[in-house]
């Protein structure tokens, strides 16, 4: 007796749906297909339906038309610093934007274009040249994911978060249409996606503002992780009295034996405090003084050319992050309890407030962060330690509901999918 032929799943027939779309696509048992499914996040395990490498707006535009037919779904990232709460894929196909990386700065108006798959790196150099400076990321982290999801760099406390200096945004929409988005043109959709992202389209390039910056007071305080009880209480006190003109965070890192990892490093378990201060040497001097008087084993704080500043924190990719309250000294010994000497426990906190604080207008859905402290860790022992002392969601409520009213406006199918995803109403 013949059993009758299982239904297909969507995801057997992906490949076969968006391989005419564009000229590179990768699918599950395909010799490449593991090797174009990784990020730059460790410990994530993608399994899209499909992976796809367009090499031009067109090709964008052809994979996210033929994906929705099909019935798939698109989930659009370049380096994917941050996958984790991208959920299952096994009806997407993962768009790596990483083949669209054109850079043209315009010294003149002090702006920047940037396509979706550029690094920091050529950025900050090219305008490195014209004695300007972009809020920027790591070398190796991708301009329109760090911009868009806030975007905090070392000049933040300064500048405010990256994504409020965006002045336009091309995307492809869930239809398939090319848009250039800014405040004139389509400002819903601007609005909107400074802050909402990939919920609203494929982002292919990024214009923002630059400012004029050509060097800064940056660099490390390194101790061993054994002094964490006493450097950790210091950096809480001292950080919410320092002045705007500096951005630190204080890390717990522990450094493998590698070749890779410079020997001071290699093999140890550390305190970091690392940032950038803005002003003179001897004003930078003197905000530094109460972190310098516990003797770091180590001080590479020193003035230098805004593209080394972009160096002076390996590549944090993986990290889950958390927005904190005010922490006191109680939350300090909560925090070296969970990711001190006797455990094996990376964690930071990012120094917040000042201009990262305070409300843009006009910039966009996401103006600000309400908080004192970013935590980035993959631990969920360190997160619980610290619940007490959490903040909500960086949008409030009656920002979320106008993203989903605007979502399911461009995108009604909910054909994109995005990291931290606004819902499609799915009323009247």
């Amino acid at each position: 007796m013949c059993r009758p032929a299982e239904p297909r799943r969507i995801r057997d027939y992906a490949g076969e749906a968006v391989r005419g779309a564009a000229r590179t696509v990768h699918v599950p048992g395909e010799f490449r297909y593991d090797e174009a499914r990784r990020t730059r996040s460790p410990g994530t395990d993608l399994r899209p339906a499909a992976v796809a490498f367009p090499d031009s707006l067109a090709e964008v535009s052809s994979l996210v038309r033929a994906a929705a037919e099909a019935g798939l779904r698109v989930a659009p990232i370049g380096t994917g610093h941050n996958v984790f709460p991208l959920g299952d894929l096994s009806e997407t196909v993962l768009l790596r934007t990483s083949r669209l990386a054109e850079v043209k700065v315009y010294p003149e108006a002090g702006r920047v274009r940037a396509e979706a798959g550029a690094l920091w790196l050529p950025v900050t150099e090219e305008a490195a040249r014209h004695g300007l400076a972009a809020l920027h990321g790591s070398p190796v982290q991708g301009v329109a994911g760090h911009q868009l999801g806030g975007g905090i760099s070392w000049y933040g406390r300064r500048h405010g978060l990256a994504v409020n200096h965006i002045t336009a945004v091309e995307l492809i929409l869930a239809d398939g249409t090319y848009v250039r988005t800014d405040a004139d043109n389509e400002p819903d959709l601007f609005w909107a996606v400074r802050g909402g992202g990939a919920n609203f389209g494929v982002v292919t390039a990024i214009e923002f503002e630059l400012i004029e910056l050509a060097t800064a007071y940056a660099g490390m305080l390194v101790w061993d992780l054994v002094s964490a009880r006493e450097v950790l209480p210091r950096w809480l006190a001292w950080s919410t009295q320092a002045p705007e003109d500096v951005t630190t965070a204080y890390r717990h890192v522990r450094f493998p034996v590698e070749p890779g990892v410079s020997e001071p490093l290699r093999g140890r378990d550390l305190v970091i405090v690392d940032g950038a201060v803005l002003g003179d040497d001897e004003r930078a001097e003197r905000i530094l003084a109460p972190l310098r008087e516990l003797r770091p084993e180590r001080d590479t704080f020193a003035r230098m050319p805004v593209p080394a500043v972009r160096g002076i924190r390996p590549d944090s990719a993986g990290r889950r992050s958390v927005l904190l309250g005010d922490l006191p000294p109680e939350a300090a010994a909560e925090f070296v309890e969970a990711a001190g000497p006797h455990t094996n426990v990376d964690a930071g906190l990012r120094q917040l407030g000042g201009a990262l604080g305070r409300a843009v207008d006009g910039g966009g859905a996401l103006t600000h962060l309400d908080a004192a402290y970013e935590l980035r860790t993959d631990e969920g022992g360190i997160l619980a330690s610290l619940d007490a002392y959490r903040r909500g969601r960086p949008v409030d409520e009656v920002t979320r509901r106008r993203l989903t009213e605007l979502r399911t406006l461009y995108d009604p199918a909910g054909v994109l999918q995005a990291g931290d995803e606004i819902p499609v109403s799915r009323c009247g």
